[in-house]
């Protein structure tokens, strides 16, 4: 039988574990058990939506893959909780300025060198010199130096006090490499094959196709919230990259693989009612928003910021597509299943019509024979690119066409630019001539994501999170305050008054929150979500 469903506390634990909302859902545990899709009781075939270029990395994509090969220094437990993992302990000085962690006594990586305190300094000063983009958006500003204790202790030295430091350790990104590996292999060798302590190891990718991942028969440290110890239940997880989700479901509808990734808003209910264990985490930090640009541009005028989110009835256009499974969220900075969350600012801009045209009319937009708005001949065209399959799914490219039907409704014209996975990989349409409106998320744990979004992009300190080029000291004062707070409830004051100066000045507003789903077939038991950013983890996975 599969394991039931975990009911959790939203704001304790910033995810949401839900069945869908079927009139008369089969219970997975009445549905037989089938047969492995490989046929092989040891080996999992799971289908992912998207292929990332290197396993590890800064994309949280590349985290779903390295957190089956890389251990982290702790983890977050369900309940939101800091637990051990490599590190058994931890503490912080007097002046919360150094981390030092005391690690456990007999993890290896899978080349065969220790993972002791040299590796973890290693790895941070890997990190610091480049190593990974994500990991210096969390702490780049913050992290000085890294040292070794002795053999079993390190420690990790701030700048200034960060309480909520050991939570950005848990992320994938953090995931700690074999330092011999790190110096001695070449970066497109570590790219496809990180050297981790983890319970899987990459044995084969076959590009466009599949990763296999291979279990570590010596694997004995799992971290504090796993479901048991040793090795990995199943030998071998067979990671397939199928992009088209109708093919998706129909490869888990078939057999051929055990687990998908991403059901699509109006598959969910019939899928459950097949008998297939559903999960639906909600993640924690920026949802999916759109920005505006700042520096260019119509959108420099505050009045037409604030006529573009008050044209847009985003609840009802994400209530369509969703069919109650994505959940709207009105905060652009912040979701609601963040710690420090504003309700205040997830509610200031409700559809107005008649108050987004007076806006438009004030700073100078006159509505055209043709229904569009001009200004000295020129007409209201904004540029709006988004990553298909990449930034957004097919649910998230529908409801950004609805919203676009809405804003030409008051007199904006919104082209559309929709462009392939390979070319964000690239960098397409990230610099400041390349877009008047961009929709993204950055999956996090606590609120500090303000820090890594809208941190100012200075010449000499570039901050490419910050997709509004908006730059305010005051702003960024505020945010380095709540992050170095120790009382949470101040903390989450302070957090809170940051995201209403966004929302008053229309810098950002939300759609909704960024999901991760998984359906699963009968009879395969165990598969957990992570709980930084909802990965797929096969660690305790097995079939019944």
């Amino acid at each position: 039988m599969t394991r039931p469903r975990r009911q959790l506390p939203l704001a304790a634990a910033a995810v949401l574990l839900i069945a869908g909302c079927s009139a008369a859902p089969a219970s997975p545990a009445d549905a037989p058990a089938r047969p492995p899709a490989s046929g092989n009781p040891d080996t999992i075939v799971y289908g992912h939506q998207q292929e990332p270029p290197c396993v590890y990395g800064g994309w949280v994509e590349q985290g779903y893959l390295s957190q089956q090969v890389l251990d982290n220094l702790v983890a977050l437990d369900d309940n939101g909780e800091v637990v051990p993992w490599l590190a058994e302990s931890w503490d912080v000085s007097p002046d919360g300025t150094t981390w030092t962690f005391t690690l456990r006594d007999g993890p290896t990586f899978s080349d065969g060198t220790p993972v002791d305190a040299p590796a973890v300094v290693a790895n941070f000063e890997h990190w610091a010199d480049g190593g990974n983009s994500t990991v210096q958006a969390w702490i780049g500003a913050y992290f000085t130096s890294a040292e070794v204790v002795d053999q079993r202790t390190a420690a990790v030295h701030l700048s200034a006090p960060y309480p909520r430091f050991a939570e950005n350790v848990a992320q994938p990104y953090f995931g700690i490499q074999s330092a011999h590996a790190l110096a001695t292999r070449t970066d497109e060798q570590n790219c496809a094959a990180p050297v981790g302590s983890g319970p899987f190891t990459v044995t084969d990718w076959i590009r466009g196709h599949n990763i296999v991942l291979d279990r570590r028969d010596d694997y004995r440290w799992g971290p504090a919230n796993a479901e048991h110890t040793g090795p990995a239940h199943v030998q071998r997880v067979d990671w397939r990259f199928i992009t088209d989700p109708t093919t998706r479901t129909a490869a888990l509808r078939s057999g051929e693989v055990d687990a998908i990734y991403d059901v699509q808003a109006f598959e969910w209910d019939d899928v459950e009612r097949e008998g297939y264990e559903l999960f639906h985490y909600v993640t924690g930090g920026r949802p999916q928003q759109i920005s505006f640009n700042t520096s260019r541009g119509p959108f420099t005028d505050e009045r037409v910021r604030k006529a573009f989110s008050y044209a847009l009835d985003r609840e009802s256009v994400v209530d369509s597509v969703g069919k109650g499974v994505i959940p709207y969220e009105g905060n652009g900075p912040v979701s609601r299943s963040t710690p420090g969350y504003s309700p205040a600012a997830a509610e200031r801009y409700r559809q107005d019509r008649p108050r987004a045209a007076a806006l438009l009319d004030d700073a100078g937009w006159r509505r055209g024979p043709d229904g569009v708005r001009y200004r000295d001949g020129q007409p209201l065209r904004v540029t709006f690119p988004y990553a298909v399959n990449r930034t957004l799914n097919q649910d998230g490219a529908a409801i950004v066409q609805a919203l676009q039907r809405q804003a030409e409704d008051i007199g904006f014209r919104v082209e559309l630019v929709p462009y392939p996975p390979s070319a964000a990989t690239a960098g397409a349409y990230a610099g400041r001539d390349d877009y008047d409106l961009m929709i993204g998320y950055w999956t996090a744990y606590h609120a500090g994501i303000l820090h890594v979004n809208w941190r100012p992009d200075r010449p000499d300190d570039p901050n490419p999170a910050n997709s509004a080029f908006y730059a305010d000291p005051e702003l960024e004062k505020l945010v380095l305050q709540a992050n170095s707070e120790p009382d949470p409830d101040r903390q989450e004051a302070l957090y809170q008054r940051a995201q209403q100066i966004i929302a008053d000045r229309a810098l950002s507003i939300g759609v909704y929150t960024r999901l991760s789903t998984l359906a699963v077939a009968p009879g395969l038991d165990g598969i957990r979500q992570e709980r930084s950013q909802g990965g797929p983890l096969f660690y305790d996975a097995h079939f019944d």
